[in-house]
């Protein structure tokens, strides 16, 4: 016994040769039911928020960066206007330069806090193009590391995150330049 916990070969229950994913930020998800988001456009609902509960980690003039809640990797970041439009077509030259310039600066602060090898940068424009909101424009950067393979999400269909979203976008946001 190490500071009054047991370990798990002492714990009731029948050992098994299953690992635990533990992901208690989850539980909003289950707690909220089905398709929570839909009520509202959850992109133009997070700038109303704290940084902190919208889970954002910058916020531009046109545009603003924030945690995707269902991600792909630890540190994947969406790049969003303010405005609700559903296209990139549709967007002014001024969303497009901040989009672009957010998205630079997401890249170079996720290479520092996270020390990722490379990244998956896209959206999809449109349901039928797999935009999980495809009402509200936002741009995919996803992390990658040259160690991060493994069987879980082809054999599984589950993702190993090793940090609580609030975790990540402490650090993301705290590395964030100001000006």
């Amino acid at each position: 016994m190490t500071d009054g916990l047991e370990d798990a070969a002492h714990l009731a229950g029948v050992p098994d040769e299953f690992q635990r994913l533990w992901t208690p930020h989850r539980m909003a998800y289950i707690q909220a039911g089905p398709e929570p988001l839909r009520e509202e456009c959850p992109f133009c609902a997070a700038p109303a928020k704290s940084d902190a509960d919208g889970l954002i980690v910058a916020r531009g003039t046109a545009a603003y960066v924030l945690l995707n809640l269902f991600p792909y990797n630890s540190g994947h970041l969406l790049v969003c206007p303010y405005r609700h439009i559903a296209t990139y077509d549709e967007a002014t030259a001024e969303e497009v330069a901040e989009i672009g310039a957010l998205t630079q600066t997401a890249m170079r602060v996720l290479r520092q806090v996270a020390r990722c090898d490379g990244f998956n940068i896209g959206m999809n424009q449109g349901r039928v193009a797999g935009a999980g909101v495809d009402g509200h424009l936002h741009q995919h950067v996803v992390p990658r590391w040259a160690t991060d393979a493994n069987f879980f999400p082809i054999i599984a269909k589950t993702k190993a995150l090793p940090q609580l979203l609030g975790e990540v976008r402490e650090s993301v946001a705290s590395a964030w330049p100001t000006g």
